[in-house]
C-alpha cells in the first residue's frame, strides 16, 4: 500500500531504510492504543494495558512527530498535553467493551511463499484467534484507532488487501483454515449522537473468489513495476508523506539538473 500510494517514499522507507518519516499527533495517538489493545490481548489488566500505552506516547521524542503549525515549545507541550488527553478518550472507549476472544497469538509476525508469486509475502497480525463461526478454523483480528469511521463496510479495498495478506500468512503458520478478517475501528473522538465508538467490519473468506485473484494479479503487477522501474516519482498530494517525498527528490537533483535560465538571479 505504501508503494501504491507514494513509491518515492516506499523507497526511501523500505529499499533506504531511513525511517525518521514524522508521524502526525493522532498517529501517535493511534499506535500508543494500539498498544494498550495489545497488552491487553497478552493477559495484562487494563489498566496495566492503559499504563503502557501511555508511557509508549510518553516516549515518542518530539522530533518524530508532525506537530505542524505548533512550533514553538509552548505550543508543542500543549499539543503533547492534548494527545494524551485523546489517547485517555480513546482507551476508555475501547475498553468500555473490549471485544472478547480465545486468543491462540498477539502480533504474529508471519512470511510465505505464494504460488504464482514471485517474492514471499508478509504481515503481522494484531491477532490469531479461534473462529466463533467454524470450529476447525480460525480468526484474524484488526484493531484500528481513527479519527472517522470508514465510509464503506466489509467490502473496502484496502481491508480486503490486508485482509488477504494475513489470510497467506496466517495459514502457513497456524496450519488451519482462515474463515474471518475482522476489523474492529475506535472513533477516538466522541460521537455527538451518542452512537457506538466502535464498528466492526467482517470479511469471510468463504466468499472470496475474485478477490483472491485481484490480489494476486496487483502483487505481480507491482513486483514487476518495481524491478523495471529506474526512478521513482513523488507524490505531492499524498497527506501523509507528500512534503517529504518532494523533500527527498529535491535533494537528489544533481547540479547540473540547473539551466542557467532557471537560477534566480538570471
Amino acid at each position: 500500500m505504501a508503494y501504491l500510494r507514494n513509491p518515492l517514499a516506499w523507497y526511501k522507507r523500505y529499499v533506504e531504510q531511513v525511517y525518521d518519516m514524522p508521524i502526525s499527533p493522532s498517529g501517535v495517538v493511534g499506535r500508543a492504543a494500539h498498544k494498550a489493545a495489545e497488552h491487553y490481548y497478552t493477559g495484562l489488566t487494563k489498566e496495566a494495558a492503559v499504563a503502557l500505552g501511555l508511557e509508549y506516547l510518553r516516549d515518542v521524542p518530539d522530533f518524530e512527530i508532525n506537530f505542524g503549525k505548533a512550533k514553538s515549545r509552548a505550543a508543542q507541550k500543549k499539543k503533547r498535553a492534548s494527545m494524551e488527553r485523546e489517547y485517555i478518550q480513546a482507551v476508555e472507549f475501547f475498553f468500555a467493551r473490549p471485544p472478547k476472544y480465545k486468543v491462540l497469538g498477539v502480533e504474529v509476525k508471519g512470511m510465505t511463499k505464494v504460488e504464482g508469486l514471485q517474492l514471499p509475502i508478509k504481515a503481522v497480525s494484531d491477532l490469531v484467534v479461534q473462529s466463533k463461526v467454524d470450529p476447525r478454523g480460525v480468526d484474524v483480528v484488526d484493531h484500528k484507532f481513527v479519527a472517522a469511521f470508514s465510509p464503506h463496510k466489509a467490502d473496502k479495498s484496502l481491508f480486503i488487501l490486508q485482509a488477504i495478506f494475513n489470510y497467506y500468512t496466517v495459514k502457513k503458520a497456524f496450519n488451519k483454515p482462515v474463515r474471518r478478517f475482522i476489523v474492529h475501528e475506535c472513533k477516538v473522538s466522541r460521537n455527538a449522537d451518542g452512537s457506538a465508538q466502535l464498528r466492526r467490519h467482517i470479511i469471510d473468506f468463504r466468499t472470496f473468489r475474485q478477490e483472491f485473484i485481484i490480489f494476486n494479479r496487483l502483487v505481480r503487477d507491482a513486483t514487476e513495476a518495481v524491478s523495471s522501474a529506474r526512478v521513482f516519482l513523488p507524490n505531492p498530494s499524498d497527506i501523509f508523506e507528500g512534503e517529504n517525498s518532494f523533500d527527498i527528490y529535491r535533494i537528489n537533483l544533481m547540479p547540473e539538473a540547473y539551466d542557467a535560465h532557471f537560477r534566480p538571479d538570471k
